[in-house]
């Protein structure tokens, strides 16, 4: 990617002249078999355009309660495009019910924000990286189409999705009008996402980033290494879900963590410690670091969340679970 990146053929693409971001773009909208495609500096970037591009002031979008563009986004849809979230409950997945969502679309009311907006997730990182299969999307679909409501898809880890349930990426986004992709999570590009839809939504998208501040000039240095991600990275995705799974089974094999090995469905890891044990999550994360240069995320007091990706072999995996069994073998009163 490096090499890429150094090499990379540049023009502005302010102007729409850099030739190595439109590459990008266009294989992006091939790959999904949609009209166009933005590059854009993150996936958060991605889904506020998106989302300001779908709805305007005052209008609704309807989305899951613990959804990344609900939750982890610092309010963006609302704080500044002024469209307000209406959050559904989730199943275990990650998937609003139908009926809740089909209650969730107001009545053509001038008390009541205008519904516009249906925001899901696939992969679903807040129910550790579930793979939600096509079905759903096709039903949920139907039931916007209608009610004449858009549909926004944050994929940021969408090929671990793809992956993971054995489909196509444009198949898994046929049921959608627009999705995001994250180049640097499983893809391993050191920036970008891209957002992809209509060429007409794209025109609009394209205006929305400008003002959000994402224009940039000679990106194709950026565009280079998402080509390498593209070209050379989807495919070897399947192997970070198996070292997920092998963490998760041998975490299980550690009298004080709690895990599920079989909610595993991608590259993400949600697991515990037992609410009695003597330390936080955050207090045997830094022991791991300090003994053996051993990073995990401490997601809540007694949670934690671990990733699995290119630069995790099987022997990082073992160096883990050894780590974390060190952690936890003295407390310190």
């Amino acid at each position: 990617m490096r090499a890429a990146m150094a090499s990379a053929v540049v023009g502005d693409d302010v102007y729409g002249e850099d030739p190595t971001v439109k590459q990008l773009e266009a294989m992006a909208a091939e790959k999904f078999g949609m009209e166009a495609g933005l590059l854009v500096s993150s996936g958060t970037m991605g889904n506020l355009v998106a989302i300001m591009s779908h709805a305007g002031r005052g209008e609704e979008a309807i989305v899951g309660e613990d959804t990344h563009s609900y939750i982890n986004e610092a309010g963006g849809m609302a704080v500044l495009g002024s469209v307000t979230p209406r959050p559904r409950p989730t199943d275990e997945m990650g998937r609003m019910a139908l009926a809740d969502i089909e209650a969730a679309i107001r009545a053509d009311d001038s008390h009541y924000p205008r519904s516009r907006l249906i925001l899901l997730e696939n992969s679903y990182g807040g129910r550790g990286g579930a793979a939600i299969p096509l079905d759903y999307f096709a039903a949920v679909s139907r039931l916007a189409q209608r009610h004449q409501l858009k549909i926004h898809l944050d994929g940021a880890r969408l090929f671990n999705a793809t992956s993971a349930l054995g489909v196509s990426p444009a198949s898994l986004v046929s049921h959608v009008d627009s999705v995001t992709f994250c180049l640097s999570k499983g893809l391993c590009a050191p920036v970008g996402s891209l957002l992809c839809g209509s060429s007409e939504f794209i025109g609009r998208a394209r205006r929305v980033r400008k003002m959000l501040g994402g224009g940039m000039r000679q990106a194709g240095i950026l565009a280079a290494a998402g080509i390498v991600a593209l070209e050379s990275m989807v495919e070897r995705l399947a192997e970070d879900h198996v070292r997920a799974k092998r963490l998760a089974l041998g975490l299980a094999q550690i009298p004080a963590i709690k895990v599920q090995p079989e909610a595993v469905m991608t590259n993400i890891v949600f697991f515990g410690i037992d609410e009695h044990f003597p330390l936080t999550a955050e207090e045997v994360a830094r022991r791991m670091r300090e003994s053996a240069n051993v990073w995990v995320g401490a997601d809540k007091a007694k949670r934690f969340r671990a990733v699995t990706h290119y630069w995790i072999d099987d022997e990082a995996v073992d160096c883990f679970l050894d780590a974390m069994r060190e952690a936890l073998r003295y407390y310190d009163a």
